[in-house]
């Protein structure tokens, strides 16, 4: 059973925000967090993103990929706007940073991101999100605006309890090495991407 294990304030150069730590045990190292700006009135529709964790883009700033401008665009917009993101322990779309780094190797000899983790048996994308569900159940979210270019995260929260208000986009503009990889995420998982961004 998910339960509060921690919670904090903690101050950051994008704002400062309530922390807190999601977890069935008290020692999971690895618990999924809700980073809840100031002064979110959670009587009102609330600004949330679904965000899984990426330490290549978060921590090292791979050009790869885009989750960490994303993730820092949106703490940026919640702690403007009130919101909160959800930030959950799936790395590399829940594959773990070993075979995250495999599929990077079979990328470079010419593999887009969803046929290197076939080819080495995974799913393409096995990440849930019905945790971020239940997280936001027990702040007592009732209607959101979902911060995602990702149709599944939207599906997620149109088969909940939780009304979906509206859709934020929240696209980062490719660069000349990201941009294989955002085409395929718009081709493949069909997300919902500018063209002249690509």
């Amino acid at each position: 059973m998910l339960k509060i294990q921690a919670e904090a304030h903690v101050p950051t150069e994008l704002g400062n925000f309530r922390i807190i730590a999601f977890s069935d045990r008290e020692d999971d190292w690895m618990p999924h967090m809700a980073i809840i700006a100031e002064h979110t009135d959670f009587s009102k529709d609330v600004n949330v993103r679904f965000h899984s964790e990426c330490i290549t883009g978060e921590v090292f700033h791979s050009k790869k990929c885009e989750c960490g401008p994303q993730l820092d665009a949106a703490l940026s917009y919640i702690n403007n706007n009130g919101g909160v993101v959800v930030y959950l322990r799936q790395e590399g779309r829940n594959i773990g940073i070993i075979n995250k780094l495999k599929a990077y190797s079979l990328q470079e000899k010419g593999l887009d991101t969803v046929e290197a983790n076939l080819k080495l048996g995974l799913p393409a994308d096995g990440r849930k999100f019905d945790v971020a569900i239940d997280i936001l159940n027990m702040l007592g979210v009732k209607a959101v605006n979902l911060m995602t270019n990702n149709p599944e995260k939207l599906k997620y929260v149109e088969n909940s309890n939780i009304k979906l208000n509206s859709r934020i986009p929240l696209q980062i503009k490719a660069t000349e090495i990201s941009s294989s990889y955002l085409k395929t995420k718009k081709d493949f998982f069909g997300h919902l991407l500018n063209d002249q961004d690509l």
